[in-house]
C-alpha cells in the first residue's frame, strides 16, 4: 500500500488539470483508481479520451515502470499490458512532479468479476493468466505483485489483462514490490528473489483468494494449511493438485502448470469444459476482407440478374399487349 506521506502528496481533487511540460498536453483527473508503493493512478481525460495517470515522487521509479511497458509491447501479437502512450512532468505549484500516461483497461478486478459471473471462469481465466505469464518470463521479466486487484478482466470474449506494473522485476534480481498474502516469503516458501517460480506460487493463491475473499491467516505449516484450505472449498478442490505443485515450486515454467491445469479442466465437468472452449480456443477465423467483399459482389450480381429478369418480363408483357391491341384494331376494321 502507498504510505500516508505519498497520499496526501498526491490527493488531488476531481477537476485538476494536469499539464505536461515538454508535450504539452492536458489531462484532467476524473477519480483515483489506485495507488501502490511508488505512486497513484488515476483515471483522467486527455483529448483522446479517457487514459490512466501514473503519477510519483520518484522519477527513477516511474523510468523504470515506463520501461517496463515497452516491454510489456515487444511481446508480439499481446496486450499483457496497458499501452504506454506517453512520459512527461507536471509542475504542480514549487514541486516537479513526474507520471506517464497509459491505456486505460476498462473492466472489472478478477475477484469482482469471480464474484459476478461465478466460480466456473476461475480456471479457464487462470489458463490464460498462465499463458500471459509464459510470454513474460520468457522476455525475462517476473511480475511480482500478482493478485487479483492488478488483474482486470476485459470483454466481452473475457480476456485478463494487468493493469500495475509497479512490481515487475527483471529475473534474478529482489522483488520490487509484493503483497503479503502472495508472496512465498510471507508464507517461508522461498525467497523473495525475482523467478518465474515466485509468479507461479501467487497464482495459486490468486486461486485461493477467490474462493476465499477475506484471505486466510497465515497459521503453522503453511503447505498444510493452504491445502487444506484447497480441499475443503467444494469449487476449487480439485485443482489441488496443481495449485500445491506450483505452492511447492515443483513448476520449471508457467506452461507446465497450464498443461496440467487444461488436463483437470477437461475432465471436471460439462460446465468447465464449455466455458474452457468458450475462453481458451482460439476463436474461429472470420472471413477476410477480400472474402466479404466477394460476398458482397455476388449479391450485387444476383440483384442486377433479378432487375433484369424483371424488366424482361415487363418488356415481354408490353409488347404482348401492344401486339393484342393492334391485333384487335385489325380484326375491328376487317369487321367494319
Amino acid at each position: 500500500m502507498m504510505n500516508n506521506t505519498l497520499r496526501t502528496q498526491f490527493n488531488f481533487s476531481p477537476g485538476t488539470i494536469v499539464n505536461g511540460k515538454w508535450h504539452k498536453n492536458r489531462y484532467k483527473l476524473i477519480k483515483e483508481l489506485g495507488a501502490g508503493a511508488n505512486g497513484i493512478v488515476y483515471l483522467a481525460e486527455g483529448s483522446k479520451g479517457y487514459v490512466a495517470l501514473k503519477m510519483s515522487d520518484n522519477s527513477a521509479s516511474v523510468t523504470s515502470e515506463v520501461n517496463v511497458l515497452k516491454a510489456f509491447s515487444k511481446v508480439q501479437g499481446k496486450s499483457l499490458g496497458p499501452s504506454l502512450l506517453e512520459m512527461d512532468d507536471w509542475e504542480a505549484g514549487n514541486k516537479i512532479v513526474p507520471f506517464y500516461i497509459m491505456e486505460y483497461i476498462h473492466g472489472l478486478d478478477l475477484l469482482s468479476f469471480i464474484r459476478k459471473k461465478g466460480q466456473s471462469w476461475t480456471g479457464v481465466l487462470i489458463v490464460q493468466l498462465l499463458n500471459d505469464l509464459h510470454l513474460l518470463h520468457k522476455e525475462g521479466w517476473v511480475f511480482g505483485d500478482l493478485k487479483p486487484e492488478n488483474l482486470i478482466v476485459t470483454g466481452p470474449p473475457a480476456k485478463i489483462r494487468y493493469i500495475d506494473v509497479g512490481g515487475t522485476t527483471k529475473q534474478g534480481r529482489a522483488i520490487k514490490e509484493f503483497t503479503e498474502f502472495f508472496d512465498r516469503g510471507y508464507w517461508g516458501a522461498g525467497t523473495r528473489k525475482a523467478d518465474p517460480q515466485y509468479d507461479l506460487f501467487a497464482v495459486s493463491m490468486v486461486v485461493v483468494n477467490l474462493a476465499y475473499p477475506k484471505r486466510l491467516t497465515k497459521s503453522g505449516d503453511y503447505k498444510v494449511q493452504i491445502s487444506n484450505a484447497i480441499k475443503q472449498h467444494s469449487e476449487i478442490k480439485h485443482l489441488e493438485p496443481v495449485l500445491m505443485k506450483a505452492i511447492m515450486g515443483r513448476y520449471s515454467s508457467a506452461m507446465e502448470m497450464k498443461k496440467d491445469l487444461l488436463g483437470i479442466l477437461t475432465k471436471s465437468g460439462i460446465s468447465d469444459s464449455r466455458t474452457l472452449n468458450k475462453v481458451v480456443q482460439p476463436p474461429k477465423p472470420r472471413a477476410s476482407v477480400s472474402t466479404g467483399m466477394a460476398s458482397r459482389s455476388d449479391a450485387v450480381r444476383q440483384k442486377k440478374r433479378k432487375r433484369k429478369k424483371m424488366i424482361g418480363l415487363v418488356e415481354t408483357l408490353m409488347i404482348i399487349v401492344v401486339v393484342s391491341i393492334l391485333y384487335a384494331l385489325y380484326i375491328y376494321r376487317q369487321v367494319l
